[in-house]
């Protein structure tokens, strides 16, 4: 079950947060706004375990292919949000990359993240891959690929 809470975590993808003085958004110069402005609103639920948010960003068929060979669904995801978030989350994006085409988009990178649970620290560091869709005038998140790093 921890694994499946750090795949949700992590899908969780946190694309250019950095948590360590609470979240700051990265980079989205390149990107159309509305896209860029989904992206921040989306790495803000993940940080904050925003279930509404996330419910709200993430695509009715949106599958999460997890660390461990695990499949989520849209549902999996959204309770695991719901789980109790841990404290001092540490989330850093490396190698990010940004690519945009009308009405869909990838966003990915390296993801370092860490958090303390039930007074363990547990970190992770995994490649990540959002695959974004514009559907009625708004992006959603429809598919997530993480793999961790050893």
């Amino acid at each position: 079950m921890r694994a499946l809470k750090w795949g949700a975590f992590v899908c969780a993808t946190l694309i250019a947060v950095a948590a360590h003085a609470g979240p700051e958004v990265g980079d989205y110069s390149g990107l159309p706004k509305d896209l860029a402005a989904a992206a921040v609103d989306y790495d803000l639920a993940q940080f904050r375990s925003n279930r509404a948010e996330l419910d709200r960003l993430l695509a009715d068929d949106y599958v999460l292919f997890g660390t461990g060979g695990r499949t989520l669904t849209k549902a999996d995801a959204l309770a695991d949000a719901a789980a109790p978030a841990g404290a001092n989350k540490s989330v850093m994006i490396s190698q990010q990359v940004k690519r945009a085409w009308p009405n869909g988009a990838v966003l990915a990178g390296v993801v370092d993240a860490s958090e303390v649970r039930d007074g363990k620290r547990t970190a992770i560091k995994a490649r990540f891959t959002d695959v974004w869709a514009k559907r009625q005038g708004r992006w959603r998140v429809i598919f997530t690929q993480i793999d961790r790093i050893p």
